[in-house]
């Protein structure tokens, strides 16, 4: 395994769900974690106990990734003992609405797009070349089956996972050459507030998607990506699909 201690970790959208379990799988592992959300109230009480389970530093700030010049400067502005980012996990990202494309909201499709693809080229734009520069580093992009197979109502959403497939392939090709990784890791049904912001607050409505079955947990995505990030340096995993056992496809779930 590749040791990940006092290695610095940079996860993205760590306020909630897959993003927060992954900061505290990498805790775990004794890396230094860089964490950053929309919602920066989240993570004071969250950092205080990473520090005190795991003893590990920790550093946050609040940062929205549809933010460039905002981004550009706090990647650029990280103190000189937290920028050598080991890994990158670019997780920030959502889906909102599940409406025929005909029917669907503007700033639905907006929020998607400057969030899930132009935030992550935005984050990757600013920590890619120090790694480079060191000649070490592994991106993990937080891909979707939606961008392997599209689903009624998914058009958007599944448009902007479709671009993360082909980014990681992309960031690939590029660093190919150099000693930086790149994988994608892209799950199934995972029981977040993934379908609360897709339904714009109605939880009633959010839970009938995970109604009869037993969905992912935020930690079995944590534990894929931290896979990932602990092989050994020859090895790069470039992609994992991760679906609970009762789903076969984006719309083939057994449910009992």
């Amino acid at each position: 395994m590749h040791s990940l201690k006092d290695k610095i970790v940079f996860i993205t959208g760590a306020s909630s769900g897959i993003g927060k379990s992954c900061a505290r799988a990498f805790a775990a592992e004794g890396a230094r974690v860089l964490m950053c959300a929309r919602r920066a109230d989240r993570l004071n009480g969250f950092a205080t106990e990473l520090k005190r389970e795991f003893g590990v530093p920790v550093h946050h700030f609040g940062l929205d990734v549809r933010d460039q010049p905002a981004v550009e400067k706090a990647v650029g502005g990280l103190a000189k003992d937290w920028r050598a980012i080991e890994v990158l996990v670019n997780n920030a990202g959502l889906s909102r609405g599940l409406s025929k494309l005909h029917e669907g909201l503007l700033s639905d499709w907006e929020e998607m797009i400057d969030t899930n693809v132009k935030g992550l080229l935005y984050v990757s734009r600013a920590v890619i070349p120090g790694m480079v520069e060191r000649g070490s580093g592994h991106i993990i992009n937080i891909g979707s089956i939606a961008g392997y197979e599209v689903y009624p109502g998914g058009n958007v959403y599944c448009a902007t996972k479709y671009a993360v497939r082909a980014l990681s392939r992309g960031m690939r090709l590029d660093l190919n050459g150099t000693p930086i990784r790149v994988s994608e890791v892209a799950p199934g049904m995972v029981e977040t507030e993934f379908s609360v912001v897709r339904f714009h607050g109605d939880e009633e409505r959010a839970g009938k998607v995970y109604q009869g079955l037993t969905p992912l947990s935020p930690d079995d995505i944590a534990d894929a990506v931290v896979l990932c990030a602990t092989r050994p340096p020859h090895v790069n995993v470039s992609l994992m699909i991760v679906m609970p056992t009762a789903q076969a496809s984006t719309t083939l779930v057994h449910r009992k």
